[in-house]
């Protein structure tokens, strides 16, 4: 009886273990839970991936993601889409290079095109961001508050509009679009 009892146990522990690790390489593949504060674009870095990937494979519109959501990930025609994407952003700074750098006379197109890219949100949004928060006056500070620059961040007082840019990303990878009340 005792041995019956052992093999029983001992099978269904081997199978369950088997079942287990079998859903764990499936769902670490394949499957990513969103997170509060999470970006299309975060996600696409993480698994070495596009966020038109991303996107087109979870039918995903304007970069719109909840917390628990689940996407899949395909990882077997990643690296076709990375030769994709490396492609037309080769091209697209040879032809456009005014949003590859800040010079100073390109505030809009550098500030958006460099938003839009590290975050996944469109141009558009964070168009509206900035006019609303600081009227695209990229060293203005808010007396009352000391809120500084294009996103009037409360975090920094201070700092060149790159700088601003990878503030914002940050505050958008911590908060996401709440930072802004949106």
């Amino acid at each position: 009886m005792k041995k019956l009892v052992s093999t029983i146990v001992t099978t269904s522990a081997a199978a369950a273990g088997l079942l287990f690790a079998g859903v764990l390489n499936a769902n670490a593949d394949s499957t990513y839970t969103v997170k509060s504060g999470d970006s299309v674009w975060a996600i696409a870095q993480k698994f070495n991936t596009t966020i038109n990937h991303v996107e087109t494979t979870n039918n995903i519109k304007g970069h719109y993601i909840l917390p628990g959501q689940k996407l899949s990930i395909k990882t077997s025609s990643t690296s076709s889409d990375n030769n994709t994407s490396s492609t037309t952003s080769n091209t697209t700074s040879s032809t456009d290079s005014t949003t590859s750098s800040y010079t100073g006379s390109n505030l809009k197109s550098y500030v958006l095109s460099q938003l839009q890219s590290q975050t996944g949100v469109s141009a558009s949004t964070w168009n509206t961001i900035i006019t609303r928060e600081s009227n695209w006056q990229p060293y203005v500070r808010n007396s009352s508050s000391g809120a500084y620059g294009l996103f009037q961040n409360m975090h920094i007082s201070s700092g060149s509009v790159e700088e601003q840019v990878n503030a914002a990303v940050a505050l958008y990878e911590a908060q996401g679009m709440a930072a802004w009340a949106l």
